[in-house]
């Protein structure tokens, strides 16, 4: 991720645009002319824009461009145009050999639309995965390819990132086929389980990040292109958009959507969601791990600060006993007193991992029904004790839930950080955090300081609290706060049992958007 020869590998100043916006493009390459083609993406693929003649030349790498940028020169600037549709943008640098490289653009309406939901991108998480230059929030990723031992390379994980520089292309543009993240296959007796396609994961070496962040072929995009496709049209922003000073960005919505991987939040995001639901508005997670992790931009925007676990020793905002404060580590930290799952319904924390290296790696990958009846599950012909999305799987890479208890053969919320004791269970299934630890088979899944995970999650951080961690449950849950109400699936992979025409996963969607939306039900009936 150090080199740019062969390719015009380019940035943009921003991520989040509207109409009458100008854009600049920093970039290098081998030298010559290219062009930059602009495309929104959704159910079907729109060129916006095309702009040819750019001359880029040849600019260094500075060390650690990860966390500092590139500070390369603009290379060209471009407006957003009044007609450009509010969406996903690929931007696609192209040079005179044909090698090309991606980034994005969040385009927002010029004004809302009346009766859309607002669909919010999970930007965050793409920056916090992006590991061009070397590392990201998680590892330094090229230690990782030349062989160092996994803990050591999680060690030098960084907590600032840039946004001022290239995304590594397999978050932005995997190949085609790139595989799921889940084991779609039962492990059976004595194997050893690999997510995804073995040959193609051998054919194409990805980066073990390229899966978990992005927009294209992954979770935003298969939702998007189901709800285009069924008469839903949405209006788009991002996370970086809560960063606008002043901006209301929901202001005239009803409607917000989380679809996917949303893991990262500032507290500037979270201010303005909490506000949205308390003043009456709807919030529809279509998701998993949602606002897990307590994030800041610094530098005008310009970089991310995610120290993540490492926070109290890392982050010099740490101030444990200010509730205001902008440090950052888990939302659910007792130092900010404000645990996601009072927005959200639930939490990572008491869910995790199902159908995914070793964890629940023999499960159903399928909600169990509990309360039919509920107003999300009409005409959807699912009873009590149905599974919903065996053969998708459903259930996969990350899912959130809550501490239960039964009363009468029915789920109830017991005791966890922040969860609303009035949490209506929909389906539950059994997740785990952890890998079990006798596994025969090696580490897949890298611990993030379990002995923390579980001090804040069950109060303790000995083996007991450890172990409990492996005892989580992926859930499936609304509830309403203030004068809103929140529709949670509790699971990443949502988008793909539309994807794969599951109907009884269709009718849910529908179901819950046309509820929140004020329509009247047109939802695909069950069977």
């Amino acid at each position: 991720m150090a080199s740019t020869d062969g390719s015009p590998w380019f940035y943009p100043d921003r991520v989040g645009a509207a109409p009458g916006d100008t854009i600049s493009i920093h970039a290098s390459g081998p030298g010559g002319p290219c062009r930059l083609i602009a495309r929104r993406i959704g159910a079907e693929e729109t060129v916006c824009a095309e702009y040819p003649g750019i001359e880029v030349a040849t600019h260094p790498i500075p060390e650690h461009a990860d966390a500092l940028g590139c500070g390369w020169p603009a290379a060209f600037s471009f407006t957003v145009r009044e007609d450009w549709p509010t969406g996903y943008i690929d931007l696609e640098l192209i040079d005179e050999t044909g090698s090309s490289t991606h980034h994005f653009l969040c385009c927002r309406p010029a004004a809302p639309t009346t009766g859309r939901a607002l669909l919010v991108l999970s930007t965050n998480t793409y920056h916090s995965y992006n590991y061009w230059g070397g590392a990201n929030s998680y590892a330094n990723v090229d230690d990782l390819a030349e062989g160092l031992d996994p803990a050591a390379a999680r060690n030098r994980a960084i907590g600032k990132l840039s946004r001022m520089r290239p995304f590594a292309q397999g978050l932005l543009a995997p190949p085609p086929g790139a595989p799921r993240l889940v084991n779609l296959t039962l492990r059976g007796p004595g194997e050893l389980v690999i997510p995804g396609d073995v040959d193609w994961i051998l054919e194409h070496a990805p980066s073990a990040y390229d899966g978990s962040a992005g927009f294209l072929q992954k979770w935003e995009h298969r939702f998007v292109a189901w709800a285009e496709a069924n008469g839903y049209e949405l209006d788009f922003a991002c996370d970086h958009d809560f960063e606008i000073p002043g901006g209301r960005l929901l202001d005239d919505y009803g409607t917000v959507l989380l679809v996917g991987h949303s893991e990262y939040w500032s507290k500037h995001q979270r201010d303005q969601l909490d506000e949205f639901v308390d003043g009456g508005g709807n919030l529809a997670i279509f998701g998993g791990n949602t606002a897990y992790w307590k994030v800041r931009w610094e530098d005008d925007a310009r970089t991310l600060v995610a120290h993540k676990w490492k926070g109290e020793l890392d982050d010099e905002r740490w101030a444990a006993d200010d509730p205001d404060s902008e440090a950052t580590h888990l939302w659910s930290h007792p130092a900010f007193d404000r645990p996601e799952a009072q927005l959200t319904g639930l939490s990572f924390l008491y869910g995790g991992y199902h159908r995914l290296a070793m964890c629940v790696s023999r499960g159903s990958g399928a909600y169990t029904i509990y309360r039919p009846d509920h107003w999300a599950l009409e005409g959807s012909d699912l009873y009590y004790g149905d599974l919903l999305g065996a053969g998708v799987p459903l259930l996969g890479y990350e899912n959130d839930g809550c501490p239960i208890r039964f009363e009468h053969g029915l789920p109830h919320p017991a005791d966890g950080v922040g969860i609303p004791p009035d949490l209506e269970i929909i389906g539950i299934a059994p997740a785990a955090l952890l890998e079990p630890p006798d596994n025969p088979y090696g580490e897949i899944i890298p611990p993030e300081d379990p002995e923390t995970l579980a001090g804040i999650a069950h109060g303790r951080s000995d083996a007991v609290g450890i172990e409990r961690l492996n005892r989580g449950h992926a859930v499936m849950a609304s509830f309403e706060r203030g004068d809103g109400q929140v529709f949670n699936t509790g699971t990443t992979e949502w988008a793909h049992g539309l994807a794969a025409g599951d109907p009884f996963v269709a009718r849910i969607t529908s179901n819950v958007l046309d509820r929140f939306l004020g329509r009247t039900p047109q939802g695909p009936p069950g069977r």
